[in-house]
């Protein structure tokens, strides 16, 4: 078969996207342990308090998420064309936005927490703490968004090992800090707040030390003459292109996100069962995308790395060998919750209310691995082409003109309705971008 005519680049693929699959399982750590910590303090406020407040202050660094999404691509191509000062000026540049939005945020943090706490109410005691954990969290947040840049600039340059490594340091070092905080000095939510941070700062600098010992000579290339540095830098033409493509991705992201969030609200005013049955559902959601996202992380970098090269048959090998080990993914996890989704319902909750009603949803568990896997691989394949304004267009398309317009039809089925109409969002994000990719750029690549 064609498919399994180059194993070198089904093996490429596998080395970058197993870091990140380990990669993407850590991430939610860091707000688990946050969790399990607090939770095992004398009053449930504590736990409200912290939960708020990390959502306040992680809820901007998940909108920066373009910092990662833009570099990734942009530094990919950069490797596939060999040209070192053009993929260090795609670090230096992302550095120097996320930290100038760091700084923003950090000089109108007042208002924004106030803002934001308001917004999100709670009893006085968690409006206490909440404000006690953003105002120490907040000062983490330059280092959170640069740490972005850094894990993007990795992926780019086919280094996914050392992401894996900063992600893990990153967690080993907020369990640490969470256990000496909170149990021996006794500082409640204060202590998890700092151990937060220090564990961003940890993480960004280590990275710039992976980054410096393996780029030593090229950096000290690009900086010999200052004045160039600065002018390629800043430069008005390629800063433009790239807040252009950071605005697209943000546009999608907000897309997206509102997609969940919506979800979360309509369960809210159907139930507590509902809304707890919905939580576990999208938690099971996040396992289909630690694999999923995995194999799409891959193939950004591969695919940016034959693009900047203008190697159409690379192109073309990589998207295909994406696309057979995307679709065995999905099927494994189709088959994982058609056969163990009881027994995971039960390990996520022991309220037998919440699993009897969460079992009669487990069928879309059972499908949206097959009919999400293609949006998540396309992503990818975007990201690595940098064609945010059709990343763009298809979530925008997929948002207002299938997932809400399908809720309203559907309302008289209620939570099912609500589930059959995200899942069909997810569907027509995939199959948007496939069409745009089968019509409108694969002809473009048959002229490398």
């Amino acid at each position: 078969m064609l498919l399994f005519s180059d194993l070198d680049q089904h093996k490429r693929l596998f080395l970058l996207a197993l870091p990140m699959i380990l990669s993407n399982i850590t991430v939610p750590l860091l707000g688990l342990v946050d969790t399990a910590v607090i939770g095992h303090l004398s009053h449930a406020y504590y736990l409200g308090g912290s939960t708020i407040g990390a959502m306040v202050i992680t809820s901007v660094v998940w909108l920066c998420g373009f910092l990662r999404t833009s570099t990734t691509g942009l530094s990919a191509q950069a490797f596939g064309r060999s040209s070192k000062p053009e993929n260090l000026m795609v670090l230096c540049r992302g550095l120097s936005v996320a930290l100038a939005i760091g700084t923003a945020l950090l000089l109108l943090q007042a208002p924004f927490i106030r803002i934001a706490l308001t917004i999100a109410g709670g009893s006085e005691q968690v409006q206490f703490y909440a404000n006690q954990y953003a105002q120490i969290r907040i000062w983490g947040v330059p280092a959170a968004l640069a740490n972005l840049v850094i894990f993007g600039w990795l992926l780019g340059n086919h280094q996914s090992k050392a992401v894996m490594w900063l992600l893990i340091l990153t967690n080993l070092v907020n369990v640490i800090l969470d256990i000496v905080f909170v149990f021996a000095f006794q500082w409640q939510v204060s202590g998890v707040a700092l151990a937060s941070v220090i564990a961003e700062y940890s993480s960004f600098t280590c990275g710039l030390i992976i980054i410096f010992k393996r780029h030593k000579t090229d950096i000290f290339n690009l900086i010999t003459d200052g004045r160039i540095f600065i002018t390629t830098l800043f430069e008005r033409r390629i800063i433009s292109a790239y807040f252009k493509l950071n605005r697209d991705i943000l546009v999608r992201t907000i897309c997206l996100q509102s997609c969940f969030m919506f979800i979360t609200f309509q369960g809210a005013r159907m139930g507590d069962d509902v809304v707890a049955a919905n939580a576990i559902l999208m938690n099971f959601l996040l396992l289909i995308s630690f694999g999923l996202d995995g194999i799409a992380n891959a193939a950004e970098a591969m695919v940016g790395k034959a693009h900047g090269k203008r190697d159409k048959t690379e192109l073309t090998s990589t998207i295909n060998i994406a696309l057979f080990w995307t679709a065995i993914f999905a099927l494994l996890y189709t088959l994982l919750f058609a056969v163990a989704g009881k027994e995971l319902l039960s390990l996520i909750s022991s309220i037998e209310s919440v699993i009897n009603y969460a079992q009669d949803y487990l069928i879309w568990m059972i499908l949206l691995p097959i009919i999400s896997c293609w949006c998540f691989l396309y992503d990818g394949v975007y990201v690595g082409l940098m064609q945010a304004k059709a990343m763009r267009n298809s979530m925008i398309i997929s948002t207002f003109l299938c997932f809400f317009p399908l809720w309203y039809l559907l309302q008289p089925f209620e939570n099912h309705g609500l589930w059959a109409a995200f899942s069909l969002f997810m569907l027509a994000r995939g199959v948007t971008l496939a069409w745009h990719f089968h019509r409108q750029l694969k002809p473009e690549y048959t002229t490398y």
